[in-house]
């Protein structure tokens, strides 16, 4: 008994070594994919150029009459973030995206018939690449408006709005991910997401009525909690908004893998 008991502990510990061997060659496949094609290693770089370029050229020039544009200290720092989510959202469209429009998705799949695992892989990708975008563009914020108008740290709420800004990144990599892979259709995903993501949520926030529905959408819900005043018209706490959130990309990516597993080329 404790020979064939062995002998199974060997074989699951051989598999589980195995599949974490294969896990990681899908990874380091799905980063060739990245690096090797512009339009998907530009979006970053343009995320990170967006929101800390604008957010330092809004408080350089305004910064003097105004201290603290919008009515809320973090309105100042994260300004350049309502139009670098939107590349933001692209990281996560073209990941899987481009194979859909391409339709080379059907040879990635042949490749790894494990569709989870290549999803994944997609998804671990994403999230990564989301929290390094996410880390600079908080951080270039910040030092953006700290060498232009100064900054007080000791502001209560600071230290989780910078945590908030940059788990704001990944959560809408994998939201725009998942999506994606559920519409199948770049295009679809292209012209859906960012129009909502830049303007549509924006434009319902501001409409009496559905106002108190649109501030439970994803990027409402993480960018209130990135403040450091409580807005009284909102109906849950700063956490309770990167839950929110965070439940929207869980969804999202489980739709996403659904859909993966029934894809068929």
């Amino acid at each position: 008994m404790t020979t064939a008991t062995t002998a199974m502990a060997a074989t699951a510990a051989t598999t589980g070594r195995g599949r974490t061997t294969a896990a990681l060659t899908v990874l380091r496949s799905e980063l060739v994919k990245f690096t090797t094609l512009r339009s998907q290693w530009i979006a970053p770089l343009v995320a990170v150029a967006l929101t800390a370029g604008i957010t330092l050229a809004v408080n350089a020039a305004y910064g003097e009459v105004d201290h603290t544009p919008g009515e809320d200290q973090a309105g100042g720092i994260y300004y350049g973030l309502l139009f670098g989510h939107v590349a933001v959202a692209c990281i996560g469209i073209l990941l899987i995206g481009q194979e859909f429009n391409t339709r080379m998705i059907g040879v990635s799949l042949t490749a790894v018939p494990q569709r989870g695992r290549l999803y994944g892989a997609k998804l671990t990708l994403g999230t990564a690449l989301g929290l390094l975008v996410g880390l600079i563009s908080t951080a270039g914020s910040f030092l953006a408006v700290a060498g232009t108008v100064g900054l007080d740290l000791s502001v209560p709420g600071m230290g989780r709005s910078f945590v908030a800004g940059v788990l704001y990144h990944p959560l809408l990599v994998v939201f725009c991910l998942g999506l994606t892979a559920m519409l199948r259709n770049f295009t679809a995903a292209l012209g859906l997401v960012t129009p909502m993501v830049f303007l549509g949520t924006t434009f319902l926030a501001a409409i009496p009525g559905v106002r108190e529905l649109g501030q439970f959408l994803p990027d409402r819900a993480g960018l209130y909690a990135m403040r450091t005043q409580p807005d009284p018209t909102v109906h849950y706490g700063y956490w309770t908004g990167l839950l929110i959130m965070a439940l929207w990309a869980a969804a999202a990516a489980y739709g996403g893998l659904r859909s993966i597993r029934r894809y068929t080329a």
